[in-house]
């Protein structure tokens, strides 16, 4: 288990902005590509971004242009800012720790987004 930890869920309304934020640890953080899924009721849970180590990033295309993702290596802390929120944003979020680009080594916990129209 490598403890992940998210915060920064809640409710928003849609247009509105939240941020996640997830703390690693440095041993993990350091080495590691992270990164953001999320899951909504009903369906698979999906990959919503990554970021390497070094900073390139990926991101879904339903989020594309809305959501960033960065990481703050000296805090190893990763966030989401998350903006346009829409209705089907709606989803519990996960941090990831990545074992590669495409793997995932663990999940956090979890946080509730909700997205209200």
């Amino acid at each position: 288990q490598v403890q992940l930890v998210e915060s920064g869920g809640g409710l928003a309304q849609a247009g509105g902005s939240l941020r996640l934020s997830c703390a690693a640890p440095a041993r993990i953080f350091s080495i590691n590509a992270m990164g953001w899924y999320r899951q909504a009721p009903g369906k698979q849970r999906e990959l919503v971004a990554r970021i390497a180590v070094v900073g390139s990033t990926y991101y879904a295309d339903s989020v594309k242009g809305r959501f960033t993702i960065s990481r703050d290596n000296a805090k190893n802390t990763m966030y989401l800012q998350m903006n346009s929120l829409k209705p089907e944003d709606t989803a519990v979020y996960y941090c990831a720790a990545l074992r590669s680009w495409n793997e995932i080594l663990d999940l956090g916990q979890g946080t509730q987004v909700t997205v209200s129209s």
